[in-house]
């Protein structure tokens, strides 16, 4: 069952680095740790994940043994929480209306066999929450405070499916929200159109010397 046991901070650094702690000395699978406010959660890319006191949704998850597609299929749980116009961004940015919502950030210890599931949602923030950088590309769900644990539940749910879910589903979720396909975009290295996710999750690219895919990294949208 995901979400049992769990830990709960008023603040703490990161919800990623207290379940890691919680993870090597045996946590059982599904353990969570949620914060009301975070001094060092981490993004993607090293990049710092802030938000104001009781306003998003800040969560980490265990799994033991987890998927092989754990960041899309997290993504596609993410996305149905959100609503239905809610688009994917490869390979993990959760958009509405073309603004980022939730990013999802997973990090493990393969070895091991475990991965913890860290996932930040923009439930209740303004946009005067948001710092310069951010104002025109950031986004929120724009509800109440009191909707964070009840979104926290359906979460929980939609996770414990789409966790367990064969991997041809997740990626038809995916590729029925991709927010990329037939978008210039760009990448370290290169540019190309985005030509939609293969089997092994990848990202497909059209560029002039052919198709190509990407495994990693960050893809921007071309203007």
């Amino acid at each position: 069952m995901l979400g049992t046991p769990r830990r709960h901070f008023r603040r703490t650094d990161s919800t990623n680095q207290r379940l890691r702690e919680l993870a090597e000395r045996g946590a059982p699978h599904g353990t969570l740790v949620t914060a009301e406010a975070q001094t060092a959660g981490r993004g993607r890319h090293g990049r710092i994940w802030t938000a104001p006191p009781n306003r998003a949704l800040l969560l980490s998850l265990l799994l033991r043994d987890p998927p092989h597609l754990l960041s899309l299929a997290a993504g596609v749980a993410v996305a149905e929480v959100c609503g239905p116009e809610t688009k994917l961004k490869w390979p993990n940015d959760v958009l509405i209306d073309g603004r980022k919502v939730a990013g999802i950030l997973v990090e493990g210890r393969p070895q091991h066999h475990w991965a913890i599931l860290g996932i930040g949602l923009n439930v209740a923030l303004r946009p005067d929450d948001f710092p310069p950088e951010l104002q025109h590309t950031a986004g929120t769900l724009a509800q109440p405070m009191e909707a964070i644990e009840p979104i926290l539940a359906r979460l929980l749910d939609r996770l414990s499916a789409w966790t367990v879910a064969e991997d041809q589903a997740v990626l038809d979720a995916v590729r029925q929200r991709d927010a990329l396909r037939g978008q210039p975009v760009s990448w370290t290295g290169g540019r190309g159109t985005a030509a939609g996710i293969d089997q092994q999750g990848r990202l497909i690219v059209a560029t002039d010397a052919g198709h190509l895919t990407l495994d990693s990294g960050e893809v921007h949208l071309v203007a």
